[in-house]
């Protein structure tokens, strides 16, 4: 069996997942240059990456989302298989929790208070004031709604197919109801054709305000402006950023400066290796017994 790992990056980030691959199967060849591998793990592959594969079985994303790799050229009929969590959603837990205790609990304000050197005690806020609602509840939006909801906070939930589960809303006539509801919203989707562009001013505005936003998903998701005037409008409180339109944000970008926003570079939930690696080799060996495995994405709906 030969396992190819390719990392746009460079060598210096392919070579630790090509040694810890060929540690965890010894039985297998793990290189990061064989046209005629059996399996590919990657993150972000040039497209000469995948027209020198000839007989891939499967493709593994080292990473949560697909949408850039489903944008390429990929072997007909082999299938993407995508991680599941290996870690990420502990850390996306952190992150949302953060960024909603960091509001709720005024510790922005707080910072601004302490720059102008005043003792200024604020008055609590109740967490049932602050209702969250979480837009796609895949591994990792469970993740984040499990933190949230430990901590007292109420939370409902939004996906594109019904799941018949209480607290969720679903498809384009539950999305109303479910932002009615909302006051800190947490993006969570996948980018698709229908998410795409998909949280604007109309979409704000239909928020209990003031309220909060938390991007930990794509940029591509949000139209820029809108969320700009939403801050300065009032109908968004402020914003926890950790991805935008295009990345890097340019040093001029409104972002860096704006009073209410905090940007992330993309951080939220970082690939693991070696729990990335265990999940590979795990699926793999089930590919190789001719098993079922998780994970595997549906071009069709674009995760």
């Amino acid at each position: 069996m030969k396992i190819v790992c390719c990392f746009g990056a460079g060598p210096a980030e392919t070579a630790p997942w090509v040694a810890e691959l060929a540690a965890a199967m010894p039985a297998a060849q793990v290189s990061a240059d064989a046209p005629d591998a059996d399996y590919a793990v990657v993150w972000r592959a040039p497209q000469t990456f995948f027209d020198r594969q000839t007989r891939l079985k499967a493709i593994f994303a080292a990473g949560a989302g697909v949408d850039a790799l489903l944008a390429m050229r990929l072997p007909a009929g082999v299938p993407v298989i995508r991680l599941e969590d290996a870690g990420m959603g502990e850390q996306m837990a952190e992150y949302v929790v953060h960024a909603v205790l960091h509001h709720v609990r005024r510790f922005d304000a707080y910072a601004v208070l302490q720059a102008g050197r005043r003792w200024q005690p604020l008055p609590p806020q109740r967490k049932a004031d602050w209702p969250v609602g979480i837009l796609g509840l895949g591994v990792l939006g469970r993740a984040v709604a499990q933190a949230l909801r430990a901590l007292g906070f109420p939370v409902s939930g939004w996906t594109r197919t019904p799941r018949g589960e209480p607290g969720v809303h679903a498809g384009e006539a539950g999305l109303a109801p479910f932002l009615a509801n909302t006051r800190i919203l947490v993006d969570m989707l996948p980018l698709t054709p229908q998410t795409h562009d998909l949280i604007d001013a109309r979409l704000f505005a239909q928020l209990k305000t003031p309220a909060y936003f938390i991007n930990v998903a794509r940029g591509d998701h949000v139209v820029e402006a809108d969320l700009l005037a939403a801050l300065d409008t009032g109908v968004l409180a402020g914003a926890t950023l950790d991805v935008c339109r295009n990345e890097p944000a340019r040093p001029d970008h409104p972002f860096w400066s704006h009073p209410n926003i905090v940007l992330t570079p993309h951080v939220a939930a970082m690939t693991l290796r070696h729990e990335s690696v265990a999940q590979i080799v795990q699926k793999i060996e089930a590919l190789e017994r001719g098993a079922a495995v998780d994970g595997v994405v549906r071009p069709e709906r674009g995760y």
